[in-house]
């Protein structure tokens, strides 16, 4: 069946890039998560003064790839301990949160999380998604069309046989 959950992990261009190699993703999309103005444009949302995260939408086949499986993959990358940045970006437009549609999807989150970090002390906000607005077209599969790129996500890190 066909899920989707958002990621917020700094930077969405990497993040793009990672899960749209993975076996079970359907779609990736950049965009922005849970701000608090209509429509925000990319020159808004990097003043950090929108309230918006830089989000991935991932759509994902959960008999191929499971939620829990997304969030291990997620935390190969992220820094859970960081509050707003992650790798060379700062502000709060970089923070990291999981945002969710189906509130079934909170305790399974908070319980992987948990049990991968060892702990609960992490700053990654777990919350149900308020809203999400595609980012504008260059941003879209950005290292695709840029090889060359600034990535804080190492892409290396997805072994040969979860890769499509």
């Amino acid at each position: 069946m066909e899920q989707t959950i958002y990621l917020a992990g700094g930077c969405f261009w990497g993040v793009q890039e990672y899960y749209s190699r993975l076996k079970g993703v359907i779609s990736s999309e950049s965009g922005y998560a849970n701000g608090v103005t209509p429509n925000p444009i990319y020159k808004e949302v990097k003043t950090g003064l929108s309230g918006y995260a830089e989000t991935v939408k991932i759509v994902y086949e959960d008999s191929l790839i499971s939620l829990e499986k997304l969030i291990e993959h997620y935390l190969r990358f992220v820094d859970p301990y960081s509050f707003e940045k992650q790798g060379e970006d700062k502000g709060n437009q970089y923070r990291t949160g999981i945002y969710y549609e189906d509130a079934s999807f909170e305790n399974r989150i908070k319980k992987a999380l948990k049990e991968m970090l060892g702990n609960d002390k992490y700053l990654i906000e777990v919350k149900p998604l308020k809203n999400f607005y595609k980012a504008e077209e260059y941003h879209q599969d950005y290292l695709k069309k840029n090889p060359r790129g600034y990535c804080h996500v190492n892409l290396s890190l997805i072994k040969n046989n979860e890769k499509k």
